[in-house]
């Protein structure tokens, strides 16, 4: 391939990430605390979408804060392995194999 022939495929590459960038900010990613008195929604891009909260967790602030950082910590690693599986399919198809840049996206 020749570099003008690279440079279009890595501009079509790139072109074809920040689409799917877009795509995953409708991707909605659904967590809740094993008894379901908190939920949240996040976006593949790690967007807080939505947070229900049982009146019961209200009563407790302390019991509140843990279940959200358990919760939300859950939703975000969730997502974050949607978003990566997303990109890295992406650019590991579309991108043209340059020499000694072979272990860029494993």
């Amino acid at each position: 391939m020749d570099l003008m022939g690279m440079m279009g495929k890595l501009k079509e590459t790139q072109q074809k990430i920040e689409d799917t960038k877009k795509r995953l900010d409708t991707v909605l990613i659904d967590e809740q605390s094993t008894d379901g008195l908190l939920k949240v929604t996040l976006t593949a891009n790690r967007s807080i979408k939505s947070i229900t909260i049982d009146d019961s967790l209200l009563k407790d602030k302390e019991q509140l804060e843990d279940y959200m950082i358990l919760v939300l910590n859950k939703a975000i690693e969730k997502a974050t392995k949607v978003n990566e599986a997303e990109l890295d399919a992406v650019a590991k198809m579309d991108m043209p194999m340059i020499p000694g840049m072979d272990n860029l996206f494993k």
